[in-house]
């Protein structure tokens, strides 16, 4: 029954359906042109390899059923986009050629996430994961088979979408979380080694890692702002109701087929009761069973649609998410906390380097000082070692006592300059 509502096409073959559209037209082509038309099929090879890396040709998914049981797939993305009715914009956030934030789309048959590394499509019946060496990404998979395969038997709380759906928000938390632990652990005696002793190779070594602590809160900051996104709207969380859904389109086919046979006993009762001509009778039936099954289904849909998941049945998505919500904000936090604490350190060090500087500065001042007092001390000597003749060079103790007299005046304003200083507090003495 599954399989006919969500046909696959033939998915075991490793080509994909534009693989097979490619060779054919390259076979026509080369009946067409000959056997001699070497460098037609050469361009024609190099046009498939540049759409293959450009993401249309085929890549490899693993699929993972309600059993548990997974499977290696190649599949394109016609494929895709035909099985879980998806748009190619939502393929293309599962692009590892791309690079988007981590997003949670909920569509009408699936759920489209990208966390991280795990990038995937949910469904109500399977799971359709990108395969990918990545830990997480095996991780994701071996864990959410051991959980299927344990709980088969048993009653599941959960639908199957939620349960992938929280195994992946699981894993990129504790992933998170991990590497949160890890930048503590690395950052901390570095800020603390930069504030004792300021040199070049600690501040490129806190450079190197105050980039990695912005990268991991824009990615922290991202999930939180999703998942607070998706609690925020109840239309969105109700969307992601994939079994609920699934399970109303099956009872609206079940009711579609029986209401054409209600319809025409109806009608055969009111031509019995009512003198008509037969041929009018048998002329309008038809009419009147399209009109009334049309009817029944519109209302069917609208009262299911009234009755859809809203309100106190999205408190089981609201909470799961809610509590996801708390674990991301707690990362969020410590990240936030190891970033004032990296600013309050490059506050300190930026204090400690304002403190050289004024020193400097009262250093620069002093010697600017002393250099003005011994500049006027070398003018008044330079003026009496000049080779002129006067009547003061006759008493060699004259120049005694012009010597004596002016290096106490220069000693007398150097004090009155440092008093000065002081005196406007440009720095203590």
């Amino acid at each position: 029954m599954e399989e006919s509502r969500y046909p696959f096409l033939p998915l075991d073959l490793p080509e994909s359906a534009s693989s097979r559209n490619t060779n054919r037209s390259n076979l026509d082509g080369s009946g067409s042109r000959g056997s001699g038309s070497r460098g037609s099929g050469s361009r024609e090879s190099s046009l498939t390899a540049e759409l293959k890396k450009r993401g249309h040709g085929s890549r490899s998914w693993i699929k993972i059923d309600k059993n548990g049981n997974s499977k290696i797939l190649k599949l394109d993305k016609a494929t895709i986009m035909t099985h879980c009715c998806l748009p190619a914009g939502d393929l293309r956030l599962l692009d590892p050629v791309f690079i988007y934030p981590s997003t949670i789309l909920g569509r009408e048959k699936a759920i489209v996430v990208s966390l991280e590394q795990i990038r995937c499509i949910i469904t109500a019946d399977e799971v359709i994961l990108m395969n990918s060496l990545d830990e997480c990404v095996l991780q994701y998979k071996s864990e959410l088979c051991k959980r299927l395969q344990t709980n088969v038997d048993q009653a599941e709380d959960l639908p199957f979408e939620f349960r992938a759906l929280e195994l992946a928000l699981e894993l990129v938390c504790m992933s998170l979380d991990s590497q949160v632990k890890e930048l503590e652990m690395e950052i901390y005696p570095v800020l603390d080694e930069l504030a004792t002793s300021i040199s070049t190779l600690n501040l490129e070594r806190v450079r190197r890692l105050k980039g990695q602590l912005l990268a991991l809160t824009q990615r922290v900051q991202k999930i939180r702002d999703e998942i607070e996104h998706l609690m925020d709207d109840d239309g969105d969380m109700a969307e992601m109701y994939l079994t609920q859904k699934k399970q109303r389109s099956e009872a609206y086919l079940l009711s579609d087929v029986r209401a054409p046979t209600n319809t025409l006993g109806g009608t055969r009762e009111v031509s019995n009761s009512s003198p008509v001509s037969p041929a009018g009778a048998f002329s309008r039936a038809p009419f009147l069973q399209r009109a009334v099954s049309s009817i029944m289904y519109s209302s069917k849909y609208q009262s299911s649609m009234g009755s859809s998941p809203g309100g106190e049945n999205i408190e089981e998505l609201e909470m799961l998410l809610e509590a996801y919500f708390v674990t991301v904000d707690n990362t969020l936090s410590k990240l936030l906390t190891l970033k004032e604490y990296t600013d309050d350190t490059q506050d300190l060090i930026n204090i400690k380097l304002g403190n050289v500087q004024n020193r400097l500065i009262q250093s620069q001042l002093l010697l600017t000082a002393a250099l003005f007092v011994a500049t006027i001390f070398a003018t008044v000597t330079a003026v009496f070692g000049m080779n002129f003749e006067d009547s003061t060079f006759d008493y060699p103790s004259t120049l005694y006592w012009v010597v004596a007299i002016t290096g106490v005046a220069c000693g007398f304003l150097y004090l009155s300059f440092l008093f000065y200083l002081r005196h406007k507090k440009v720095f203590p003495l």
